[in-house]
């Protein structure tokens, strides 16, 4: 038997995320596969992965920074450990299952990392911290749901609680509970029943017991195979995805939310509870957790751009994630699809500023958030033409710069299945113009071609102001200074940020064209949009102007003229 931990230290939670990763991994398959509520998405299982990947990241990080101090450094305490575990879910949850574990994991930091909590966890301790996992998971939950992940995590608290002994002990109670409670789901959630399944997000977090329990003991506890949790039911029949049945095309589906947005918020505790009241309101399944001044909001709303403004109120919302879930999709409670079921075709976007997120995703596009200086890596991507859950999608990167990023996402999702056209847009205007022409009932090939036409007739600009001194295609600009880029080179450089887009605009409208987009952000002038709509209207007949609010992006305006 291998050598293992007798109390609840640092290596031990170093273990349990290495074995509770590869846990996930191999399930994560099955895990999409029955994930019907709250949404039929089938992603449960590939949010579980990605969070708790985020968590075994910072815990290897946390090691690697000691490692790095030489041997007469003692390594990282259980406190460092599970703090970093903790922090490194919280900002790499990834929807409504992941963003629950991510609360359970700090639940159980809180408990372990306090300012009295022991070098080392015996039985007690591990047990007080799955209880208080279990509770401030159920907290961060707006309206909590019985036969979901929050009554899985409940039951292994209460099982934890009563067992007494070693953390060995403590975990197979927890294990064995949780394990319980999961077979009893379908019985607690007709929805459950209905689909023949247990509850995705509850599976997931059975294998992450089972995963502490072989950290702890070296074992892997009875029931834990590679492929399954255990029974299903009290009949002990092994848990199934099945077709609704017959009857159900009796039972009432109300549509829900069409949108999934998720965030990190660094915001007040006060301006959280604010937020969370906001946000209640606009939709639901809502989940906000984290604290010491970072959070994790996730909600299903109709309203995308609503929520990210609610945020942007609360404090400073970044990585933002507003996924469509799909005309025709169930969302509510009483209703369900196939969850292996696909919609034919999907678009994907990278887009700079929370206005034009929400605009694209109202479109119908899933958006990915890229910040100045935060460019989405080719693992963001992926994961969000994953979400999309589509047989065919279209990659918009809207970045000359993410060409190459997109393109190593959109082969690594061919690899697995999905059709992918990467059109290569430059400026989100592009992407605007791709996303206008674009109609999901064409055949995929010629649907690309219209969409890269469009992209492509779409001279675009943007207007910014200088951070440093630096020599441009129009001469030396200065720190302050108003450039003007059309197709991406300094062409203007000016003091008056409206003065420069008007020359801008005028450079661009000398060639023809037959439409204007301006996306004006926050740090544009009032009167810039009604300036430049002016001069269109004034100089330039048959030439139409849309303006669309673009929020805290790179660029104080961008212009797109078609």
């Amino acid at each position: 038997m291998p050598q293992v931990p007798q109390t609840f230290d640092a290596l031990a939670v170093r273990a349990w995320c290495g074995l509770a990763l590869d846990a996930l991994g191999r399930a994560r398959e099955e895990i999409d596969a029955i994930n019907v509520y709250p949404v039929a998405d089938g992603d449960t299982g590939t949010n579980l992965y990605l969070t708790l990947e985020s968590a075994a990241t910072a815990v290897e990080a946390v090691f690697a920074g000691h490692e790095a101090g030489g041997g007469g450094d003692p390594g990282p305490t259980l406190a460092d450990a599970v703090r970093a575990m903790a922090h490194g879910a919280l900002i790499g949850a990834r929807g409504n299952s992941g963003t629950i574990l991510a609360q359970l994991l700090r639940g159980m930091a809180q408990v372990l990392a306090g300012d009295d909590a022991p070098a080392h966890a015996d039985g007690t301790g591990l047990g007080l911290a799955l209880r208080h996992a279990a509770d401030s998971a159920r907290q961060a939950v707006a309206h909590p749901v019985e036969g979901t992940v929050l009554t899985v995590a409940s039951a292994a608290a209460d099982a934890a609680g009563g067992a007494g002994g070693d953390c060995g002990a403590v975990a197979r109670a927890a294990y064995e509970g949780a394990r319980t409670a999961l077979a009893e789901t379908p019985d607690r959630l007709d929805v459950l029943r209905r689909a023949g399944v247990v509850d995705a997000g509850g599976r997931g977090l059975v294998a992450v017991l089972a995963a502490l329990v072989e950290s702890l003991t070296g074992e892997t506890p009875r029931g834990a195979a590679a492929r399954g949790p255990g029974p299903h039911a009290r009949t002990g029949a092994a848990h199934t995805v099945s077709a609704p049945c017959a009857d159900d095309d009796a039972v009432p589906r109300p549509e829900g939310p069409a949108f999934e947005v998720i965030y990190l918020l660094e915001a007040e505790d006060t301006a959280v509870a604010r937020l969370r009241e906001r946000l209640d309101t606009l939709g639901d399944s809502l989940v906000v957790v984290g604290g010491d001044g970072l959070w994790n909001v996730h909600v299903h709303v109709d309203d995308a751009g609503a929520a990210v403004e609610a945020g942007v109120e609360a404090g400073r919302p970044y990585r933002i994630r507003i996924t469509h879930f799909g005309a025709g999709d169930a969302h509510a409670a009483g209703a369900e699809r196939t969850p292996a079921e696909r919609v034919q075709r999907a678009v994907v976007a990278v887009v700079p500023g929370e206005g034009l997120a929400g605009l694209y995703a109202e479109a119908g596009a899933t958006a990915v958030l890229a910040r100045p200086g935060e460019p989405p890596a080719s693992g963001e991507l992926v994961q969000a033409v994953r979400r999309a859950h589509a047989r065919e999608v279209v990659l918009l990167p809207n970045d000359a710069e993410l060409r190459h990023t997109a393109a190593a996402a959109a082969e690594q999702v061919r690899a697995e299945g999905v059709r992918v056209a990467l059109i290569p847009t430059r400026s989100a205007v592009q992407g605007i113009a791709a996303l206008a022409v674009h109609e999901p009932e064409r055949r995929f090939d010629e649907d690309v071609v219209a969409m890269t036409s469009a992209a492509g007739a779409t001279r675009y600009a943007e207007v910014t102001v200088a951070e440093r001194q630096s020599w441009t295609m129009a001469g030396i600009c200065q720190a302050g200074d108003v450039l003007g880029l059309v197709d991406g080179d300094v062409a203007v450089i000016g003091q008056d940020l409206t003065e420069t887009a008007l020359a801008v605009l005028d450079r661009m409208l000398a060639a023809g064209g037959e439409l204007v987009t301006l996306v004006v952000g926050d740090g544009a002038p009032e009167s810039v949009a009604e300036r430049l709509e002016a001069r269109v209207r004034e100089g330039y007949l048959a030439v139409d102007t849309v303006v669309y609010d673009g929020g805290r992006q790179g660029s104080v305006l961008l212009i797109g003229v078609e």
